[in-house]
Parts: structure tokens; sequence; C-alpha cells
């Protein structure tokens, strides 16, 4: 996960600059939403790696 950590800190700064709360709102929920989406991203990679390994 190290190579989408540079992304995670700028969405972090971006919510902390926000000038209102519905941009905050956005930008927490962004967060989240990548989040999940890279535990998606693992999750699929090592279902891939142990399929590869039992030979389907």
């Amino acid at each position: 996960m190290a190579t989408t950590d540079w992304i995670n800190q700028a969405v972090s700064q971006l919510q902390q600059h926000a000038d209102n709360y519905p941009d905050q709102a956005f930008y927490a929920v962004l967060e989240k939403v990548m989040i999940e989406q890279q535990k998606r991203i693992d999750q699929a990679q090592g279902e891939i790696d142990g399929r590869s390994w039992s030979g389907w």
C-alpha cells in the first residue's frame, strides 16, 4: 500500500485546508473510499495469488 501513501497524504492535507464543511466532508469520505478500494485490490491480488498456487 506504500504506492498510495502520497495520495492519502494529499487528501488529508486538502481536508485540513478546506474552507468549508462540505469540502471537508467530501475529502473525509474520499479518504474512506480510497482505503476501502485498496482493501479490495489487496484481496483480489491475494485471490489471484492463491488461485495460481492451487492450480485452479
